[in-house]
């Protein structure tokens, strides 16, 4: 029964949701932004662990404040999920240059997108594929029916969902080896056997190697990306870093250097980073996934 009403259910709320405008939405999200704040719980407590070992200077305003954008997070994405009008979507962002991207898809070789969970990083999916076929690398809940719903809401003509499971690293190979773009979240935590031990503001950080991998096999550009929230209403600012130099062939060594573009663009907008995540966990024992 779940199977059937699970999905009508959450394509209800969401799609509600989005025909909400995003200047509203953001409102709630600072309400529930609040909630957070106001509430003790293990996520506010990682958060001000997590915020004050990268930024041992920062006081309570800022751990509210990246309290009050992680609401406005969940609340925007009903609108980037549903939306699909193209033009709409440009005006709400802000980039000065999209040549960059279209010069290093000409090379032939595929671009490697990468973004922290900085700033609204749901946009980055759907912005991107407005312009230029890719695919998203996500991490598929235990749920079938919820994985299945994810992959529908977030398919686009030119935006392709891809699981972090054997399958999806697959399709990403696929993807770079037809010269196409593939985006990443490098600062999840993989399973134990896909990363290594890197520091990420001064902390060991499980870290993925896919990218390394993805990398070596194709010789695809990568940028390093993130979704700046402006002010209330605003819309918001693209920025964007081309890593000239390919990543080192040692797995800690890459992995250092992708946690450190990570840090540099997190810096760009700290307040907007989900401090939250569990990022210096332990990986869970699961098997790895091949890219055989």
């Amino acid at each position: 029964m779940i199977n059937k009403i699970g999905p009508l259910f959450v394509s209800f709320v969401f799609r509600s949701l989005a025909l909400l405008p995003l200047t509203l939405l953001q409102l709630l999200g600072l309400c529930c932004g609040w909630i957070l704040w106001c509430i003790p719980g293990s996520y506010k407590a990682r958060a001000r662990e997590n915020l004050f070992n990268a930024f041992p200077h920062a006081d309570a305003q800022t751990l509210r404040s990246a309290m009050l954008s992680t609401g406005q997070l969940f609340f925007e994405m009903p609108y980037w999920w549903v939306r699909t009008n193209d033009r709409q979507l440009n005006r709400t962002v802000h980039c000065n240059n999209w040549k960059q991207f279209d010069e290093a898809l000409a090379c032939g070789k595929g671009v490697i997108l990468l973004s922290p969970h900085a700033g609204c990083f749901e946009l980055l999916g759907p912005i991107y594929s407005c312009r230029h076929k890719s695919t998203v690398l996500f991490r598929p809940p235990r749920t079938v029916w919820l994985q299945n719903w994810i992959i529908k809401m977030r398919t686009r003509p030119m935006l392709t969902m891809a699981p972090a499971n054997q399958s999806g690293v697959r399709t990403l190979v696929k993807t770079l080896l037809r010269g196409n773009t593939v985006g990443i979240l490098p600062d999840q935590v993989p399973v134990l056997g896909e990363g290594v031990w890197a520091p990420f503001f001064g902390k060991p950080a499980y870290t993925m190697t896919l990218v390394q991998r993805l990398q070596s096999l194709s010789g695809a550009t990568i940028f390093v990306l993130g979704a700046q929230r402006n002010r209330l209403g605003q819309g918001y600012t693209l920025h964007y870093k081309k890593m000239d130099e390919p990543l080192p062939q040692d797995p800690i060594q890459a992995a250092t250097q992708i946690n450190h573009e990570m840090e540099n663009m997190i810096r760009r907008m700290p307040t907007q980073y989900l401090w939250g995540y569990n990022r210096y966990r332990q990986p869970k024992s699961k098997p790895g996934v091949a890219l055989d």
